[in-house]
């Protein structure tokens, strides 16, 4: 029996519990490889219980795992990263810099594995200076373009300042590393087109979108007068949404609906948010860390995407529709997607129009439920996580028959 190639795939997060869009779409990928045409090592920051507590999912995922501790980061990491302003790297790519991690790396590429993959840009800063086997970046977003729109949207003279030269940093950053690797994997048609310009469009695969259609199970939305939101509340593309939600929408809205309310499912939301929605006397609630997002969804009249900065696939685009959610998006929130406006959700790019639209769909929640079926029947009929898995793996195999010659072009 020949032996399978192995993969060795770098993590700069532990994937357990799956919280963020980033981890289930790494998660969905590498379950749907397990098992096929490689032995899967996965290297991630760990440590023994968590390794015992999610001994199974990590055994649906991979075939070995190796490790490193991971970091601890205080209440006051948000302040104490500045620290890193006058650094050559953008703030997020320093913070993940770290030694021990460089350490486990550099010891599970010394054995020799057919093809590495480095999941996330911010993965790269691992990876050593002369990557002498098969190489493959998994990047989600374009992280320069979710810079610039945090410059673009910033109001503040001192912080648009900060964002111009961490855009600057992260463009240098993110042009530089993708042109290192012998194939790179994007989650959109539209990041392929953006990196295109730093190397080679025929090294960039797009990978589909999946869903896990069995786990996000279609249930029609309710009669009540819930609103939701999902994501990652630590990540300020979503921390900036839900401000702009609070402060020019949510007026227009309980002006109109007096009784309507708000759930924002995320870990870590600001306290600085969460005091602003209580002063205020608005009926917000917001759940932080759940282990599942469904119960949170369930029965919501709206499911709101008010994105007005960020990149990748909007994964939660997928899931919102895959649970019946009637949506109602910027066309930052649903970018690059093969959704139509009308058809399978509701589109407003200012205040009035994301209100308008809302109310709506709080008024009509009949017209609602039809516009999730449509949605959901779509989604059915065109995403599966095997899928982007499969095309994954045809992009690491790539990766290996190109390795030779992508090393041969970079000395010359």
């Amino acid at each position: 029996m020949s032996r399978r190639p192995t993969l060795l795939f770098v993590s700069l997060q532990f994937l357990f519990p799956l919280n963020a869009g980033g981890k289930i779409r790494t998660t969905q990928v590498l379950r749907g490889m397990k098992g096929g045409q490689f032995r899967i090592v996965l290297a991630t920051p760990a440590s023994p219980e968590l390794l015992a507590q999610h001994a199974a999912e990590l055994d649906s995922i991979a075939d070995e795992v190796v490790w490193w501790p991971q970091a601890e980061r205080s209440p006051a990491f948000r302040y104490t990263r500045l620290r890193y302003l006058l650094d050559p790297l953008p703030i997020p790519i320093r913070t993940d810099v770290d030694a021990a991690a460089a350490h486990v790396v550099s010891a599970a590429l010394a054995k020799r594995p057919d093809v590495v993959v480095f999941d996330f840009l911010h993965a790269a800063v691992l990876a050593p200076a002369n990557l002498s086997v098969p190489s493959v970046l998994f990047t989600h977003n374009v992280e320069a373009e979710v810079f610039r729109r945090h410059y673009a949207v910033a109001k503040n003279p001192l912080m648009r300042a900060i964002w111009k030269s961490q855009y600057r940093k992260m463009t240098a950053f993110e042009s530089s590393s993708v042109r290192r690797f012998d194939r790179v994997v994007v989650v959109a048609e539209r990041d392929k087109e953006q990196l295109a310009s730093h190397c080679d469009a025929a090294r960039i695969h797009v990978i589909p979108t999946g869903v896990d259609l069995d786990y996000f199970d279609f249930r029609e939305s309710g009669k009540g007068r819930k609103v939701v939101f999902t994501g990652s509340m630590d990540w300020l593309a979503n921390i900036d949404a839900m401000s702009y939600f609070m402060d020019e929408v949510w007026p227009l809205v309980i002006q109109s609906e007096p009784d309507a309310r708000m759930v924002v499912v995320g870990r870590n939301p600001p306290q600085s948010l969460i005091a602003r929605a209580d002063a205020r006397g608005y009926s917000w609630q917001f759940t932080g860390l759940v282990d599942d997002v469904r119960p949170h969804v369930e029965g919501a009249c709206a499911f709101v995407i008010p994105l007005r900065v960020g990149g990748g696939t909007r994964l939660k685009v997928y899931e919102a529709l895959a649970m019946g959610s009637p949506l109602v998006s910027t066309t930052i929130g649903v970018e690059g997607l093969p959704l139509t406006p009308g058809d399978h959700y509701l589109l407003a790019d200012d205040a009035k129009g994301l209100a308008a639209q809302t109310v709506r769909l709080l008024r009509e929640p009949d017209a609602g439920r039809a516009l999730a079926r449509r949605a959901r029947d779509f989604v059915d009929a065109n995403f599966s996580y095997v899928n982007a898995a499969r095309v994954f793996e045809e992009a690491c195999v790539e990766a290996m028959q190109a390795h030779g010659r992508h090393a041969t072009a970079s000395v010359a």
